[in-house]
């Protein structure tokens, strides 16, 4: 029986976000350049994806490529960027059968016209898609984020568009990458590393943390519904004591 049938349809998390880790290890343990592992990894987005929009979650996060990423081998970052558009063309139509939107969120001006194009005619080409949202972070760091959103307040502080009185969570939200995006519920990271490297840090604010020592290109849909029945088995008090919350 597969563990999609204990998973609690009226308890899903809204919002899934994942830090795909563990590409380069699993190639190496292959005897293989890490680009194989990358090359692989692009099935287990697959598995992820369509076993998401199966379940019902609403909102899926993927982080794909950081602003630190830049800083590896020349011939990887390539590789990586040559997947993203092959990856693009050959889900083009996985993703219109389950009816999912494409949205990408960082520094995307620094990613090659190429990618930026392949991104934008997929995005536009989904945009009224409903069943799922499916978020890339390209480029992304959330401390750069935060810093843009910090700028982009205090100008129209500054031009008196608002006030500092007015400054609260909704305006901070309203400023950042995932402004259409609710709050992350439950934050994935495979590999067996346990921290958060600078992914969604305003966004995972009461989110559940789950680690897996499962490296990114064996990650499948049942690792997936694990996930999930963890999650589920959580008392998400938000602050709050357990007798308040029930």
């Amino acid at each position: 029986m597969s563990l999609k049938e204990h998973i609690q349809e009226n308890r899903l998390p809204k919002h899934i976000a994942i830090i795909m880790d563990g590409n380069g290890r699993w190639a190496k343990k292959q005897g293989m350049a890490r680009t194989f592992g990358h090359e692989n990894g692009a099935k287990a987005v697959r598995q992820v994806v369509e076993g998401c929009a199966e379940i019902g979650i609403e909102n899926l996060t993927l982080y794909a490529f950081s602003t630190e990423n830049w800083n590896r081998p020349k011939l990887e970052v390539q590789t990586l960027m040559r997947l993203l558009i092959s990856s693009l063309k050959k889900e083009i139509a996985t993703l219109h059968d389950n009816n999912i939107k494409l949205c990408t969120i960082g520094n995307l001006d620094t990613l090659p016209k190429k990618v930026l194009k392949e991104l934008n005619e997929v995005k536009e080409k989904t945009k009224h898609n409903t069943r799922m949202t499916l978020t890339i972070a390209l480029s992304y760091g959330s401390r750069e984020e935060l810093i843009n959103t910090f700028k982009e307040i205090s100008i129209k502080v500054k031009n008196n568009i608002i006030s500092p009185e007015k400054i609260d969570e909704s305006i901070i939200n309203e400023h950042l990458y995932t402004q259409n995006l609710p709050d992350v519920d439950l934050l994935i990271r495979t590999s067996g590393e346990q921290r958060i490297s600078n992914f969604l840090l305003w966004q995972i604010a009461y989110a559940e943390l789950y680690f897996t020592s499962t490296l990114w290109p064996d990650f499948n849909k049942e690792d997936l519904y694990h996930a999930i029945i963890d999650y589920q088995k959580r008392e998400r008090r938000f602050g709050k004591t357990s007798e308040q919350i029930r």
